[in-house]
């Protein structure tokens, strides 16, 4: 029997969220992201400022000279993550068969469940919105490569001013069809590079592929090439994978302008642990190796990382690590484009000292406290005396 493999995807999820928390923003053109000051990009923007041109990963000053009435949202991520898991225990209750690909993005294989594909995408698309308020749209297919074609065209066709909320169906054995006329950019393992190598071809889209011959796509493409020649006829025999490892957690930031200072680039470093501490401890993980990254004002990137003795997720002994890296490798005045810090070498937690020799318990109630005061005020609640002196 044909598989039933349903992809959701939250619309707008970081939007979403934040008109639940204020519903003045219905409707209007408003982006979660960075400030353009600091070269923020946008992580998502509501369907309003989707019709002016703005679209993620955009950086926001552009979109801002877009739509200068756009209102800018910093992300409250905890919130994000909160809503997700609450998305992903409906998942969790129509099948066992869930796959987690992003915050708020889903693979469910419901093969075993006795009604139609389409049935219980539409009984899942209503209590997440029942219960949570947040819209969805959903791809049914026997496989998970068309089913999140199927869901990506959905959302594109859809009409209207808000969320799509659409669910797209393709049948058994409609595969190939329901993608031969597609742009071949839309299958996956497309990039623009191929796109562009398959353009040179002839081959415009899905169905052009689909009809190429196989042998003539591995001789130019290699192994990717048989990829390419399955996935266009609609083929995929993945099966939808319950386990899913974090093997590292990052975050990063470009300013607007290279930074030679160095206690500024010390503060915002410290800032940036505070982010990927939280988000450990969230995942109930701990890590070992810490990673900085910078890049200099020619672009040249580089990176440096250390092993802690043992693994930890507090921001406190994070950041003394981040910290050493950064004395370490920064030459004093040369301008830093971008700062970023990683932790990876991650594993379930265990019992542990601190830095100071303390038992790690009290700094894990006081990082507790911490957390859940930015978690409620957010993440400016709490800050360093010495960011405070600087304000």
């Amino acid at each position: 029997m044909p598989r039933k493999i349903l992809h959701l995807d939250l619309d707008a999820f970081f939007c979403s969220v934040e008109e639940l928390r204020d519903p003045t923003l219905k409707g209007t053109p408003f982006a979660v992201g960075g400030l353009p000051e600091q070269r923020g990009v946008v992580a998502s923007c509501s369907y309003a400022a989707r019709r002016l041109g703005i679209r993620s990963a955009m950086p926001m000053g552009q979109a801002l000279r877009l739509c200068p009435n756009l209102i800018v949202v910093h992300g409250r991520h905890s919130a994000y993550a909160a809503f997700s898991d609450r998305v992903m225990a409906h998942c969790g209750n129509l099948s066992d068969l869930v796959e987690q690909i992003s915050i708020d993005e889903a693979f469910l294989d419901v093969s075993d469940l006795r009604a139609t594909a389409e049935t219980l995408a539409r009984e899942l698309q209503s209590a997440i919105w029942d219960d949570l308020n947040l819209p969805c749209s959903i791809g049914v297919a026997t496989n998970k490569l068309v089913a999140k074609i199927a869901n990506n065209v959905g959302k594109s066709r859809a009409r209207g001013t808000g969320a799509p909320m659409a669910i797209t169906v393709v049948p058994p054995g409609e595969e190939a069809a329901f993608l031969a006329p597609l742009p071949v950019a839309e299958l996956w393992g497309v990039g623009p590079k191929t796109a562009l190598q398959l353009t040179a071809l002839g081959l415009a889209t899905i169905g052009d592929l689909a009809r190429w011959s196989p042998d003539d796509l591995i001789r130019r493409f290699g192994e990717h090439g048989r990829d390419l020649a399955q996935r266009a006829r609609g083929e995929d025999e993945r099966p939808v994978s319950i386990e899913h490892e974090i093997k590292s957690v990052s975050h990063e930031t470009t300013f607007e302008h290279d930074v030679s200072d160095g206690e500024l680039l010390r503060r915002t470093l410290r800032h940036l642990v505070e982010g990927v501490g939280r988000r450990l401890r969230q995942a109930g993980v701990r890590g070992n190796t810490v990673r900085l990254k910078l890049r200099w004002a020619d672009f040249t990137t580089i990176t440096r990382q250390v092993t802690l003795e043992e693994p930890t997720d507090l921001d406190a002994e994070i950041v003394v690590a981040a910290i050493m890296l950064f004395d370490k490798t920064w030459i004093d005045g040369r301008p830093v484009r971008l700062i970023g810090v990683g932790v990876s070498g991650l594993c379930e937690p265990a019992q542990q000292l601190g830095l100071w020799g303390l038992p790690s318990d009290k700094h894990r109630k006081l990082q507790e406290a911490l957390d859940a005061v930015r978690e409620r005020f957010g993440s400016d609640a709490v800050k360093r005396a010495s960011e405070l002196q600087q304000s």
